[in-house]
């Protein structure tokens, strides 16, 4: 009975591999799984009619998928386990005593041992092997030992979202080196008490970089609480609730950050120095540093509204979730407006106002880039102009400030977009500090259909170059490449070429036939049927099929209404988090992640009424007044995997003067992504950014398992880790207290897109003292 059983089980592989890979085939994919789903069939009418050559066949079959699976993937463990996984079990059942049991003719058990045999010998070499590990070391040799940091921040502090207005998210502090990094342990934990509730939206999240100036640290909160913490104990020092109120409208409920000014006033006196606060209503509030209570000066009665002159100004349609920059007597705000809501959404414009008095000195608008004094009472900014919601630097020597823009909403719809849009559409733009006037400008993506406007801060620090030393910025990318650009003129210091990319977009539209492209990328290969992935063969064979039924001609693929695979995706090879450059070395650390997207293009008279489905980053992105919505989301297997065999996730160093990458390392384990904490290291996606110190140690958070983890910035080797008690996307920093002592800390309060554990945790560690 149990070979009859065995049989029949067999039969129906069978038919799921074979019905499975008769449509694939038609669909133009790999002939394979009709071949294996036709032997699965006549083994098991062998076995039903007890042949012993069932096992003959079997034995070819195991063989045949080893030399298909290595063919294919060559000698990776975790592309070769789920082709050969199921195939290799059912061998071993098949050579127990219970499923050989009335088989009649030639014994079939030697060749399948040997068949068996061969498949574990290559697991065990695979599991030794990572063909897709690129192992090299960066120079050590400090380039520029008297480097610019940017600012005049003390060694010990960090003043700026990114440390200083340069953004390299560089400490030139090295009492943790590469040699005692493993001693780090606990120092102390604060818990803010601001935990994502059950009326909040989906993407609520912790992301903040704290501030350190003096004896306190300076953070803010989801829900825009600001507060500060006594910088070696972890003590709150003070609190201040702006009492915002929840809105459904909103696509992110975060705080990346705050800002800090040592004003005019003299020391001592109320408002002497002060936090600035964003808020999710779109607010801008100045704090008394030394005890949080509103500085009353700023503004009106210490409050900016960040809504004026804005149209549109629909409560959750604009905020500020970065935090903005102060230099030269100047607070620069951008702000984020709703992905793919509506046409009707706010401006994306860029002002600056007085520090000291909230006066408004200039304003910016993509949409309308000349008229850059300020707006008058009665006139409204462009809507839906390409907007700044990330962070940006700036060369006070210069006068210049470093822009990382956005797209125009709809993100996949380009038709009747303006020629100031086209212009400055997903670009890296430097303006004038002083007046706001555009100084250059250097497109990412031309003619935006993909959601890839530059995610992040741009870094700024000086090159050695055969031409000398020339100062220059570092702009990461969502679709993975990075621009090495001359920051007094945008033009490139590591070429950028054009590239031919594909065509046929919707009617109405049309795409750019070329792209550009950096001799510095991480973009990774085009995606093919072998890149495949699944926990089986089975959903890996789905995913094959879906893959062919989505168009796709690589990267910078237009939407459609079939269905088009966006990779990298709009979640980005580099998002918000940037990477970190070491201005005396010259070289940079990143967290390339790859994850693949989809996005359909739905025509508006298919659209479900708004109580059936409202916007959001994934799912149904309804663009009212468009005359197509979108739905998009992660290339997922019907298990709700990645379609795509990982690694998802990299650490990766590189040389800012050659361009060349040194290394890239799978980074993270499935430990949070499974229901078991395995912690098999598959090499995760992540969202957050890294942090470089002086002591050749690189920290990062980010990945979607719950560690802090410190780094050779040499060779990119894991030196240490923490385990968090919630999700670490944010971005580190370090700072030293009155004894010496060297600390870094972390927040820790998960992401609400990427699924980790909220929390409220504030994290700091130390050496032993």
């Amino acid at each position: 009975m149990t070979t009859i059983l065995t049989a029949v089980i067999l039969a129906i592989i069978g038919l799921v591999l074979g019905g499975g890979g008769i449509r694939l085939a038609m669909l133009g994919g790999s002939w394979y799984y009709v071949i294996v789903g036709l032997a699965f069939l006549i083994t098991a009418w062998l076995l039903f009619r007890r042949r012993s050559t069932g096992l003959w066949l079997y034995a070819a079959i195991v063989i045949g998928t080893l030399c298909w699976a290595v063919w294919e993937a060559g000698f990776d463990w975790w592309d070769l386990g789920p082709r050969g996984g199921v195939i290799v079990l059912l061998a071993l059942w098949l050579l127990t005593p219970w499923a050989r049991r009335g088989l009649s003719g030639p014994d079939g058990r030697a060749p399948l041992i040997l068949a068996v045999l061969a498949s574990l010998a290559v697991a065990g070499y695979s599991m030794t092997a990572d063909p897709k590990d690129i192992a090299g070391e960066l120079s050590a040799d400090k380039v520029t030992p008297t480097a610019d940091l940017g600012g005049n921040v003390p060694e010990g502090e960090w003043h700026f979202y990114g440390r200083t207005p340069y953004g390299q998210r560089y400490s030139p502090l090295n009492k943790i080196t590469v040699d005692n990094v493993a001693s780090l342990q606990p120092a102390w934990t604060y818990r803010t008490g601001d935990v994502k509730g059950p009326d909040d939206i989906g993407e609520t999240t912790y992301q903040v970089t704290p501030l350190k100036i003096g004896d306190a640290l300076y953070i803010c909160t989801p829900h825009n609480f600001a507060i500060a913490i006594d910088a070696t104990t972890g003590k709150e020092k003070w609190r201040f609730d702006p009492k915002i109120k929840l809105d459904p409208n909103r696509q992110h409920q975060t705080c990346r950050g705050v800002s800090y000014y040592a004003g005019k006033i003299a020391a001592g006196q109320p408002c002497a120095a002060r936090v600035y606060l964003p808020t999710s209503d779109a607010r801008l509030i100045a704090l008394d540093a030394a005890n949080g209570q509103v500085c009353t000066s700023f503004a009106e009665g210490g409050t900016l509204n960040l809504l004026a002159n804005m149209p549109y100004p629909k409560s959750g349609y604009y905020y500020s979730t970065s935090a903005p920059l102060i230099v030269g007597g100047k607070i620069i705000v951008g702000g984020a407006v709703n992905d793919n809501y509506s046409t009707q959404e706010p401006s994306g414009v860029i002002r600056a106002f007085d520090v000291d008095s909230g006066a408004l000195l200039w304003n910016w608008d993509s949409g309308n880039p000349d008229q850059t004094t300020p707006l008058p009472a009665g006139q409204n900014y462009t809507n839906n102009s390409p907007n700044m919601w990330s962070t940006p630097s700036a060369d006070e020597k210069l006068g210049l400030l470093y822009v990382p823009l956005g797209n125009q909403t709809p993100d996949q719809l380009g038709a009747g977009r303006s020629a100031n849009v086209e212009k400055f559409s997903s670009s890296i733009t430097a303006l004038d500090l002083n007046s706001g006037q555009v100084r250059w400008v250097r497109q990412t993506v031309h003619h935006d259909l993909w959601d890839m406007d530059v995610p992040a801060q741009p870094s700024l620090v000086d090159i050695t170059t055969s031409s000398g030393v020339v100062p220059a910025l570092v702009g990461p990318t969502k679709q993975g490449d990075l621009y090495v650009l001359d920051r007094r003129s945008g033009e490139p210091i590591i070429p950028v070429k054009e590239v031919p990319a594909p065509g046929g977009a919707i009617e109405g539209d049309h795409t750019s036939p070329t792209q550009p492209e950096s001799d510095l990328s991480f973009n990774p290969k085009p995606l093919t049927g072998a890149d495949m992935w699944g926990i089986t063969m089975f959903d890996q064979l789905a995913c094959r099929i879906e893959l062919k039924g989505l168009r796709y001609e690589g990267r910078y693929t237009p939407p459609s209404v079939q269905g088009s695979l966006v990779y990298p995706g709009n979640f980005g090879v580099f998002n918000w988090g940037g990477v970190a450059v070491d201005p005396v070395r010259q070289v940079m650390f990143g967290m390339p992640t790859y994850l693949a997207f989809k996005s359909q293009l739905i025509p508006r008279d298919q659209v479900p009424p708004p109580d059936e489905g409202r916007g959001s980053e994934q799912g149904l992105n309804r663009n009212e007044g468009a005359p197509y919505a979108v739905v998009m989301g992660p290339f997922l297997s019907p298990l709700g995997i990645p379609c795509q065999a990982p690694p998802w996730g990299y650490v990766a160093g590189a040389d800012l003067r050659t361009g060349k990458i040194a290394y890239k390392h799978r980074n993270g384990t499935v430990r949070d992504m499974t229901p078991l904490p395995l912690p098999f290291k598959v090499g995760v996606p992540g969202i957050g950014g890294p942090m470089i110190t002086a002591g050749g140690v690189a920290f990062l958070g980010a990945a979607v398992d719950d560690y802090l983890r410190a780094y050779d910035l040499t060779t990119g080797r894991q030196l240490w880790k923490a385990r968090l008690p919630a999700g670490g996307q944010s971005t580190p920093m370090t700072y030293t207290v009155a004894d010496g002592r060297q600390f870094v800390v972390i927040v820790a309060g998960g992401h609400g897109s990427v699924g980790t554990k909220p929390g409220d945790y504030v994290m700091a560690y130390a050496l032993p003292k």
